[in-house]
């Protein structure tokens, strides 16, 4: 399965195992929980999705690399214990806390959150004195003699032989106590996530065209040659800084994220053409509804790879506004929310409309809202609950707050949230016509060839992008998703055709 599917299975398995019944006890029973073991290639989102599945089922998260830790900091130290046994004292030898379950249990006392996971990576490649200790950890939920917190989740995860030579194999007997998952990589879902964290415009109009490039690796003479997702995403980041600083990046700087040399030589070819089509067709001109006759005559009779990296400009640039217009509503339409209750609040509160008690001012409202706000943020950020959005969202929301609590009166409050409101209606419709001008150039260079589909086709896989159309009408991106729908279908009835004649053939009707 993919990464989308793997997550999407722990998270079902993570509703099912905190189900409760009338009497507050699990359904599943924790012993009949078995721990999930996360397999799959390294460097295809295992870890990452931990922290999305916690944030998204509100739970929280403890995450250990297992080849990090020593028996002792795994287990404890041992320490001697007196006891009585049958009127007689022995000295018994018992443990102290793990470090790892010490740290689940400083999690519940930090943030008040109960139940949560607690996951171990590279757990198949510890070492030989560690190797029983895991088992019984997959198997029993202990460490030593200390237990998982009830409504603590296990998951583990861990690489195939294949890709690391120290893994051990797990033996049927604990195979049976586990729940496993084999993820294996695959570039149409890390597309999706890509689109959502914005990762660089030539990252991803690269691998659309090589995604045989996505994930490789090959065991060489030279020793082993990888490029992974995780070095794709980390390698979009650099781009972005290395753009702000003006800084070249050639196929030595790629080849130290994609160390596979053809592919980063590759990748920095491709670049170099990315940044000299946007020299050429000036794309903010073309989103100014400014293009010029050449660069459409240039996009018209250009070669499949430039015409699909140039999609990948606009869309790119396009992005970045459909990006900064959910940022605005989010922040506009949290803002709307508190301050609905601020006027609500203001015309109950004890003395707000005259008599003997001094009236509440609007500042001393919004102070008291701003300290609950930074309290329930530093909660939830400690506690891995807010997204990138979310903590922009909310750190937002606090600046703004802290700029109001010298407003005279509520007036010059909704004031201030008019401004904010319109500059997000601008901000939506200048958006919506840098679309429009994008449509208005792919149509004068392709008249409503298949380019416009495959222009469709990526801002529905967009999340952002997909957002803002879905908020926001858009004819022609209607038209053209009408003829894609109508393309799948085609294809999906000639399909059936030809299986219905393979059938025929063979049944000897033909």
């Amino acid at each position: 399965m993919n990464i989308k599917r793997a997550k999407e299975e722990i998270k079902n398995t993570i509703e099912a195992y905190l189900l409760k019944d009338s009497f507050g006890e699990y359904v599943i029973p924790a012993i009949r929980q078995r721990p999930v073991l996360l397999m799959g290639p390294p460097g295809v989102g295992k870890t990452q999705i931990m922290e999305q599945i916690a944030r998204e089922c509100k739970i929280g998260l403890v995450s250990y690399t297992i080849t990090h830790h020593t028996r002792q900091s795994a287990v404890g130290l041992p320490f001697i214990k007196e006891r009585e046994y049958g009127g007689q004292r022995y000295s018994v030898t018992e443990y102290t806390m793990s470090e790892i379950l010490a740290a689940v249990h400083e999690r519940m006392e930090r943030t008040g959150i109960r139940e949560g996971i607690l996951f171990i990576d590279e757990i198949n490649c510890v070492s030989e004195t560690m190797a029983p200790m895991m088992l019984q950890f997959l198997q029993c939920k202990t460490f030593g003699n200390q237990k998982v917190p009830e409504g603590w989740i296990i998951v583990a995860a861990g690489n195939p032989p294949e890709y690391n030579k120290s893994v051990r194999d797990f033996d049927v007997v604990t195979l049976d106590r586990v729940k496993r998952l084999d993820v294996e990589a695959d570039y149409p879902a890390w597309k999706e996530y890509a689109y959502r964290e914005r990762l660089h415009g030539a990252v991803i109009s690269y691998l659309d065209i090589r995604r045989n490039h996505f994930y490789r690796v090959e065991t060489t003479v030279d020793g082993t040659l990888f490029a992974t997702a995780r070095g794709w995403e980390d390698l979009s980041q650099l781009l972005y800084v290395y753009e702000r600083l003006d800084k070249p990046v050639d196929a030595q700087v790629a080849g130290q994220y994609i160390q596979f040399p053809k592919i980063a030589r590759d990748f920095a070819n491709y670049l170099e053409l990315y940044y000299k089509y946007h020299r050429d067709y000036q794309v903010d001109e073309v989103l100014a509804g400014n293009p010029s006759p050449q660069a459409v005559s240039k996009l018209h009779f250009a070669e499949f790879d430039e015409r699909f990296a140039v999609m990948g400009l606009l869309l790119s640039r396009l992005s970045e506004d459909f990006k900064r217009c959910y940022l605005e509503d989010a922040f506009v339409t949290e803002l709307f929310g508190r301050l609905r209750a601020l006027k609500q609040r203001l015309s109950v509160e004890p003395g707000a409309g005259g008599g003997d008690v001094s009236p509440v001012s609007a500042a001393v409202c919004i102070r008291e809202d701003r300290l609950l706000l930074e309290e329930g943020f530093e909660r939830k950020r400690d506690a891995g609950q807010l997204d990138r959005t979310e903590e922009q969202t909310a750190r937002r929301l606090i600046s703004w707050l802290g700029s109001m609590e010298g407003a005279a009166d509520f007036e010059e409050v909704r004031a201030a949230f008019a401004k904010a409101a319109d500059f997000r209606e601008r901000l939506v419709e200048e958006t919506a016509g840098k679309l429009e001008c994008a449509f208005d150039f792919l149509e004068a260079a392709f008249g409503e060839g298949e380019e416009l589909i495959l222009f469709v086709t990526e801002l529905t896989a967009g999340f952002f992008s997909a957002w803002f159309i879905r908020e926001n009408e858009c004819s022609r991106y209607y038209k053209y998703n009408r003829g894609l729908l109508f393309a799948e279908r085609q294809k999906v009835i000639h399909e059936k055709i030809e299986a219905a004649k393979d059938e025929m053939t063979g049944a000897g009707l033909t």
